[in-house]
């Protein structure tokens, strides 16, 4: 731990000029750990002691010590719970200059808070700052060797504390400001990148999540024709593969898809990139995450750091009630969560609350899209509790699971949206989900090949435009999608 005297902090006026400030600092902090990286493999010369020194986040502080009592506002963000001094390290603040900006200006107006930047002691790992693709190992120098001289990631300084309720407040020591530091973002950042085949700065603040390649080229379908009405600025699939506004008219949804080396990566990702006024991402993103909890909660896990305004699962799921038709939807209005994955970050008996902003958006969403109202989009689009399974084969359990599924009343089986729900609860990202039936398993109603290829056809396309209408509506009132259930007693006053 560095000292006060090697951290001095700066008062700063507004949060513009914070912004720009935490910005020349890690661009000075970046720089000088790739500068001195590169010399040390090309002369074997070491960082000396005072120049690791400057291989740091910066740090954002904001002091609140009312005169009187608290404010009283209705958002659900951009609050102090309590005055005090709070505290986060910041990466990347120039791809997060809009959200910044977004949760320090009311802070400022509204409470008076004074703010300070400067350099933390918190380092910044070397890996960090390594361009992708760039092979350290032909240069002739270990890990062992790095780790010896450099910063490196050390998994005792990245954790989910804050988030999962964990944090203990010590006196003297600042309040978190916000769910994730510096280090913890940086490290989500490069898996997204591993994980999804895309640089992490494409990925959009509104997600569809879901367990089916076949929506993959429907979406690129729809990218194309968004670019190609002049909106969106370009469309980037796995391995880089981009095509912009200019080049969208006519290309071929297959043909890029192909191109593109999604299959060397375990939950390919494709963004229709877009940008509000102010510079903010705005456009969406569609993750296939392929099947089971796991990679449900590792791609969460990951995404959460971006702050994304939604995240929606769009998948296939198994219907429960004889009355179910195969290509009826499953509106998620509660989980049955069997996945266990969660268990103990959020135990069973917490409930996960459906959001009624989501639920409405997709409630509505699906009658425009069907052309379906009252009683028969009632018959089509079921409202219940979804259970969520971890094992595939949980029908060899079936007098086992037969009474949690009775009295559950559950509707529908998958093996993620319960995940995909309680991370959402548990990271603050609003969240809902919309299934499609695509077999019976209570009532030997199977996807059979003949009528799985129709019903694929059919329903995919559908049930895919469905969630991005959903994601359309969400996007006119961004405010109110961020809902207060997701806050507690003591939340970071970030959202």
């Amino acid at each position: 731990m560095l000292s006060d005297e090697l951290r001095p902090m700066e008062a700063i006026a507004d949060p513009e000029a914070a912004v720009e400030r935490l910005e020349a600092l890690h661009t000075g902090a970046t720089q000088a750990l790739r500068a001195a990286l590169a010399r040390y493999l090309e002369t074997r010369q070491p960082p000396a002691p005072e120049e690791r020194l400057r291989f740091r986040y910066p740090e954002l502080r904001l002091s609140y010590r009312p005169t009187g009592p608290l404010p009283r506002l209705e958002r659900a963000t951009a609050k102090f719970q309590a005055p005090g001094l709070y505290a986060t390290t910041v990466t990347q603040p120039g791809y997060f200059r809009a959200y910044l900006l977004e949760q320090l200006r009311p802070l400022v107006r509204d409470y008076g808070a004074a703010i300070e930047v400067g350099l933390s002691a918190q380092e910044i790992p070397y890996p960090y700052v390594v361009e992708p693709g760039t092979d350290l190992g032909g240069s002739g120098v270990s890990a062992s060797d790095l780790a010896a001289l450099f910063p490196v990631p050390l998994l005792s300084v990245v954790g989910d504390e804050v988030a999962d309720g964990l944090w203990v407040e010590h006196p003297g020591e600042p309040r978190p400001l916000a769910l994730f530091d510096g280090i913890r973002t940086d490290y989500s950042l490069r898996r997204l990148v591993h994980y999804t085949g895309s640089d992490w700065s494409e990925i959009q603040p509104w997600i569809l999540l879901t367990n089916y390649h076949r929506y993959v080229h429907n979406f690129v379908r729809h990218a194309l024709d968004r670019l190609a009405a002049g909106e969106g600025e370009r469309l980037v699939l796995p391995g880089g593969v981009t095509v912009s506004r200019g080049d969208a008219a006519g290309a071929d949804p297959d043909a890029l898809i192909a191109a593109s080396p999604w299959h060397r990566f375990q939950m390919p990702a494709y963004h229709l990139v877009a940008r509000g006024p102010d510079g903010a991402p705005q456009g969406t993103t569609l993750v296939n995450i392929g099947v089971g909890p796991s990679n449900a909660k590792t791609i969460t896990d990951h995404l959460a750091v971006l702050r994304p305004h939604c995240w929606l699962m769009v998948g296939h799921c198994g219907g429960l009630r004889q009355s179910q038709t195969i290509g009826d939807y499953v509106l998620a209005h509660g989980y049955l969560r069997r996945d266990r994955i969660l268990d103990d970050l959020v135990p069973p008996d917490i409930p996960v609350p459906a959001l009624a902003e989501v639920q409405i958006a997709l409630q509505s969403a699906a009658a425009a899209v069907t052309g379906e109202r009252a009683e028969a989009l009632k018959r089509r689009l079921r409202t219940g509790t979804v259970v969520t399974y971890d094992d595939r084969n949980w029908e060899l359990r079936f007098s086992q699971e037969r009474r949690p599924i009775n009295l559950s009343r559950a509707i529908a089986v998958d093996m993620e949206s319960g995940t995909i729900a309680a991370q959402g609860f548990r990271l603050r990202v609003p969240y809902g989900t919309l299934l499609c039936v695509s077999d019976k398993p209570l009532h030997g109603e199977i996807k059979l090949p003949g009528s799985a290829s129709a019903f694929y056809e059919r329903a995919v396309t559908e049930h895919l435009q469905i969630g991005l209408a959903t994601l359309d509506t969400l996007r006119a009132d961004r405010a109110g999608l961020h809902s207060r259930k997701l806050r507690s007693f003591d939340e970071p006053p970030f959202r």
